[in-house]
């Protein structure tokens, strides 16, 4: 009869229903932990390049520029070397909370890997940009890290650059990149800020 299909048919639908939507959020925690660097809370390096790509291309056409900075950690290999990973774990989490404050709500904050932090300041010009940077810097700086009771000050170089028109997210790194490593250089605990062509 037509009734036998239809009693086993309900629930069955109704367990595939649960089943799918389980699966759902399962894929939706599953997408938030690819896009969320595990240590830091930051966005992992690829939803960081994902989202900055996004922004450049809905940019296009506007005259709103923004600034893209990275920020690195001085000298880290000595912080994990003198006080072990741990604390150099315990570092990166204080930096990144540091620079998450220091900037503003629709501004994107990435781990681009081992110590190294991406920015992209939205609407920033340079004045603007500089200023973010050096109160990064210097909120950096005022972390109180003492691991063991041992005082362990902390300090990032930035590289930075601005852009006004159309850009691409790699040609942005290099120039941001070629700026960190003349903060480095310069001896560190450093803002270097340039504006694109």
């Amino acid at each position: 009869s037509m009734a036998m299909p239809l009693v086993i048919g309900g629930p069955m639908i109704w367990f595939l229903l649960l089943k799918h939507e389980q699966l759902r959020h399962a894929n939706n925690q599953l997408a938030h932990l690819a896009s969320t660097d595990w240590l830091t809370g930051c966005l992992s390096r690829g939803a960081f390049t994902e989202a900055v790509t996004r922004r450049l291309e809905q940019r296009r056409g506007a005259v709103t520029g923004g600034a893209l900075l990275i920020v690195d950690a001085d000298d880290f290999k000595s912080v994990n070397d003198r006080f072990g990973h741990d604390a150099g774990d315990e570092a990166l989490r204080l930096i990144a909370r540091a620079i998450g404050r220091a900037v503003g709500d629709s501004d994107l904050v990435g781990r681009l890997g081992g110590e190294e932090f991406g920015v992209l300041l939205a609407h920033s010009g340079a004045r603007a940009a500089d200023h973010v940077a050096e109160r990064i810097r210097a909120a950096v700086a005022a972390i109180d890290f003492a691991p063991g009771g041992t005082p362990c000050p902390l300090s990032v170089s930035i590289g930075g650059t601005t852009y006004a028109t159309s850009v691409a997210f790699g040609d942005l790194y290099r120039i941001a990149d070629r700026h960190l490593y003349e903060a480095k250089n310069s001896g560190r605990d450093r803002v270097a800020m340039m504006q694109a062509a």
